[in-house]
């Protein structure tokens, strides 16, 4: 895997303070964040390119790391293991020479079968992880279904759960990078990021909405249809409602993670619209209204 230099990502050099680097990050994750660049593949690969390269600089333990190992940062234990096995080897059994100062791919490739003098083993090594993020809409985790996209030249199919919130992570086992001699891959993980493209507001597993009722069904009562997620439903509007009135429709939500069957509900409240363009007989009933 070709090194990746998070420093140029964000822009900054490497003896930024934790604020530069925060800075640097907020700045350019506005930039190409994918809701202000919808369909720009390029801009969509900036961003997760970003929030990699924050992930690591923005946490001390993996920027020190990182400064010390580089590329091969996530192999940090790694190779603390290494150097302590191979100091404990008797003389020779690795070859001459410090390892502290040199290179620390060279020194790997050593391990694993390169240009190591006096190897009696290979040591497997575990696939680095890798993080990517899916965009979806609200209406496409309303119900559970599945989905194809491509990482890394490769097509994978993975099932969106019903309910899933906006920043969930998902782990897909064995599908991160290679191992090394025959070591285990990696993991995917996945981050949802949830588009709203309905006229509702999503509070957990509720959902809230306002819809317009004319002046005469709330002054007398009615009925009235509105929309839900799950299609259209009636309801009673009581005489003499006032405006603002909210109403909760019991399992008309969003479903609730991961339990099969479970709704939350929708709240719903009332915006009473007022006449206009009335004639002058209505303006009349009206002014005899208001003298009773």
């Amino acid at each position: 895997m070709d090194f990746i230099d998070y420093y140029k990502i964000l822009g900054v050099n490497k003896n930024a303070s934790d604020e530069d680097i925060k800075k640097a990050y907020r700045k350019l994750a506005r930039k190409y964040h994918p809701d202000l660049n919808p369909n720009d593949k390029e801009a969509n690969k900036k961003f997760q390119q970003i929030n990699e390269a924050n992930e690591v600089l923005g946490d001390p333990e993996k920027r020190k790391k990182y400064d010390q190992y580089g590329g091969d940062w996530k192999h940090a234990e790694q190779f603390e293991q290494a150097k302590q096995s191979r100091r404990q080897q008797p003389t020779g059994s690795w070859g001459s020479g410090d390892f502290e100062g040199g290179d620390f791919s060279d020194f790997f490739e050593s391990l694993f079968g390169g240009s190591g003098r006096g190897r009696t083993r290979q040591t497997k090594f575990r696939g680095q992880d890798i993080n990517a993020e899916l965009q979806l809409n609200l209406t496409d985790v309303y119900s559970t279904h599945q989905q194809t996209f491509s990482i890394n030249g490769k097509n994978i199919r993975i099932t969106i759960p019903a309910g899933a919130e906006n920043g969930q992570k998902i782990k897909i086992s064995g599908h991160g990078e290679p191992g090394i001699n025959g070591g285990p891959a990696g993991d995917l993980y996945i981050t949802f990021h949830i588009v709203n493209n309905t006229k509702f507001r999503r509070d957990g597993n509720d959902l809230q909405a306002t819809t317009d009722i004319d002046l005469y069904t709330a002054l007398l009562g009615g009925e009235i249809t509105i929309e839900t997620l799950g299609g259209k439903v009636k309801l009673k509007v009581n005489p003499e409602t006032q405006n603002g009135t909210k109403v909760r429709l019991k399992g008309k939500g969003f479903p609730v993670y991961k339990q099969e069957g479970a709704f939350g509900d929708l709240l719903v409240t009332y915006q009473v619209k007022l006449p206009v363009g009335l004639t002058e007989k209505q303006k009349e009933l009206f002014r005899q209204l208001s003298k009773m």
